[in-house]
């Protein structure tokens, strides 16, 4: 399962950079999409974390207010190397209250504290803010035209690095790795690395998908049947036929081309994108059949993801990046049009 054949959407950047040599070179401000009503059993917290993952975080958080770990829950999870601020909610019905600055764990500060009457669900989540810096670039002549045609026009919306896991090891990323173990047929007994190398197993094929689409010319041209997803929504529908409003449409943004998420049960598409989509399952069939064994469901995912608000400022070999980016959506798919990110495992 290797992953550094996946397409460009543009020939492949000729500068190099480094990312995430100083923790503050990667931050992440969540936008959750609603504001918590000051009552209710819940506490929300809102907390910044340096070099800690999500649920490490959780588990500490539960572990000072005497909840079991299922009473802290959280909308996503944020980067480990980086500074991140996000929402984390304690279920603790009554009037008890904390001293959350007494909180003492390290590289994390609870902001604030309010009440809430719902628990902060997984997938809630609207959004991201990013704000991040690319060092040691070796060359900045061909940077402003990228950039402008990343805010233009977006950029594929692969699953990021992230999603595969730590590359130290090995350059795919140990999620892979234990995909590839899954596949040979090795028991995970552990849940929470079983559940990464499904899901890393799972991104994996649609890059692949994605991948073909833009080697194919596929990835601005719509095929008989492709399934098109509205935007801001979860909702999709299949075009049999390709007509005037159909085009219209996807040039407007108001829908989107999409990729299958693979699962059991039948594909959405029909006609031509059927025959394309099937005949990737077929040549990646080990991988599509387990995840079909595992029970997941067939779900769909946009191919073009559109960064708002981008804003950036480059000198001689640093670049500052600011954009904000939908829930499920990895900034390092949008860098990697823009800079080739060169390995860096030191991070103060």
């Amino acid at each position: 399962m290797q992953t550094s054949h996946w397409a460009y959407l543009h020939p492949q950047p000729a500068a190099t950079g480094r990312l995430k040599q100083h923790l503050s070179d990667f931050k992440v401000t969540e936008i959750l999409g609603y504001e918590p009503s000051g009552q209710g059993e819940h506490i929300y917290l809102w907390v910044r974390k340096e070099g800690l993952n999500t649920a490490y975080l959780a588990e500490q958080i539960a572990k000072f207010a005497r909840v079991p770990a299922s009473s802290v829950t959280y909308a996503g999870r944020k980067d480990k190397y980086a500074v991140t601020e996000q929402w984390l909610s304690v279920h603790k019905p009554g009037k008890a209250e904390f001293d959350w600055q007494n909180l003492d764990l390290a590289g994390a500060e609870v902001l604030k504290a309010v009440r809430h009457d719902k628990k902060l669900r997984t997938g809630v989540l609207k959004g991201n803010v990013f704000d991040i810096t690319v060092r040691e670039l070796s060359s900045i002549d061909e940077l402003e035209s990228r950039l402008q045609c990343v805010a233009q026009q977006g950029v594929p919306n692969y699953y990021g690095s992230q999603r595969f896991g730590d590359s130290r090891y090995d350059p795919r990323g140990g999620n892979l790795v234990l995909a590839e173990k899954m596949l040979d047929g090795e028991v995970i007994r552990n849940r929470n690395k079983r559940s990464m190398a499904i899901s890393a197993m799972r991104s994996w094929l649609f890059n692949e998908y994605l991948s073909q689409r833009i080697a194919d010319g596929l990835y601005n041209q719509a095929m008989p049947g492709d399934v098109m997803i509205l935007h801001g929504s979860a909702s999709f529908f299949c075009a049999e036929q390709l007509d005037e409003q159909i085009n219209q449409r996807l040039q407007t943004g108001d829908i989107q081309l999409s990729a299958p998420l693979w699962g059991k049960g039948d594909l959405a598409s029909s006609g031509q994108a059927l025959a394309f989509e099937h005949k990737l399952a077929t040549q990646h069939h080990k991988v599509s059949e387990c995840l079909a064994e595992l029970g997941l469901k067939q779900e769909r995912r946009a191919i073009n993801l559109q960064p708002q608000q981008m804003r950036w400022k480059a000198s001689d070999s640093t670049l500052n990046l600011q954009f904000i980016l939908p829930a499920g959506a990895f900034a390092t798919s949008v860098l990697r049009e823009i800079v080739d990110i060169q390995p860096n495992y030191e991070v103060e």
